[in-house]
């Protein structure tokens, strides 16, 4: 019997790996002005050894001033460049294939890290005012942002070319652009916080048009060989706000372009406002089915996907080319290789791992 699709090769461009499964980004809250330390090596280090085809970085920022927090990567200069190169280099050696997502906060930038409390840090606090779509605050308590002119927007996009390029040098070869969970390139998007009246704004096309922008900016650094995704929030779970039906319509405009090779399906994020119905293993799935589907891109597929079960039928019914696995992973790095031997999947252990081996 041949091996579930879950566990076969996937090619995108030049780009092959060895299964269907991503480490999701996950943000870790402990680098230093944007630049990782041992446990970024550990962890993505330990994730890689697990099995898994590709493992990305979690998001990591243009600018300084872009972070969610001051213990976020950040990819802006030299430094960050050759730290990054080990993380890239550690992730090959575990065999799998290393992607970083890139990512502007917006308007929900210079926060505390969880564990301090999640508040907004104000600038008296060591914080900074948060660049955004339009200067409306993301909660009551939060900072109003600054709403970004024509020409700051242009620099916006810059960094992101810079952030591309320089992910280039550090060996990476995958890049996911944030667009998702109300951060920059999502608060562009979504009329809940986008309320510009230039070309920027207005209907999707015009809120869409910053994310084509960046794309732009990205290819004109990233090789054409290489793969570039796009993270989406396919509903702001809000009245007014994005909808599936959106999704569909970026999906199209993107697969219509001919560089974005697959939207990694999320939802929300741009509103603590915003009420799921239901949350439950496999309640974004629907997202990623309908974008693949109608709009005849590669989707990945995310949300409390924990079983290797659900996985793999996700990927053998068509629902979606990857699935990307989080919380499951930060708990058990291994996740992928328990998944395989749940699967009746025989898969290559390092040579170090293979004493476990029964």
């Amino acid at each position: 019997m041949p091996d579930p699709l879950l566990f076969q090769p996937i090619t995108f461009r030049s780009v092959t790996a060895r299964n269907r499964i991503a480490v999701s980004p996950m943000c870790q809250y402990c680098a230093e002005d944007g630049l990782g330390d041992d446990w970024h090596i550990q962890s993505l280090g330990a994730k890689a050894m697990g099995g898994p085809g590709f493992v990305f970085t979690e998001a990591t920022h243009t600018s300084a001033i872009g972070r969610i927090t001051p213990g976020c990567l950040g990819l802006w200069d030299a430094a960050q460049t050759a730290f990054l190169r080990r993380v890239t280099t550690l992730i090959e050696y575990g065999g799998a294939v290393p992607g970083i997502q890139i990512s502007h906060a917006g308007r929900k930038a210079s926060s505390q890290r969880p564990w301090e409390g999640g508040q907004a840090l104000l600038p008296a606090d060591g914080g900074w005012t948060p660049l955004a779509a339009s200067a409306i605050p993301f909660h009551a308590d939060a900072i109003t942002p600054h709403a970004m002119d024509t020409e700051e927007i242009g620099g916006v996009v810059a960094e992101f070319a810079q952030s591309a390029r320089l992910a280039r040098e550090a060996g990476f070869r995958v890049i996911e652009l944030h667009a998702a969970h109300g951060y920059l390139l999502h608060s562009m998007l979504s009329p809940i916080s986008n309320q510009r009246n230039d070309r920027y704004g207005g209907d999707l096309a015009g809120r869409a048009a910053m994310l084509m922008e960046v794309i732009d900016a990205v290819r004109a650094e990233w090789p054409d060989d290489l793969p570039l995704f796009v993270r989406l929030s396919c509903t702001d779970w809000l009245p007014g706000g994005l909808t599936a039906d959106d999704a569909v319509q970026l999906g199209r405009w993107l697969r219509a372009r001919g560089d974005v090779d697959l939207i990694d399906c999320s939802t929300g994020g741009v509103s603590p406002a915003a009420r799921v119905p239901s949350v439950h293993p496999g309640y974004q799935v629907p997202f990623a089915e309908r974008v693949r589907s109608e709009a005849g891109i590669a989707t990945g597929a995310v949300g409390m996907i924990r079983s290797a079960e659900h996985a793999a039928e996700i990927v053998a019914n068509n629902r979606a080319d990857l699935v990307f696995i989080g919380r499951a992973v930060l708990a058990d790095p291994a996740w992928t290789l328990r998944a395989a031997e749940a699967l009746g999947v025989r898969i290559e252990l390092a040579k170090q791992y293979q004493r476990a081996r029964a």
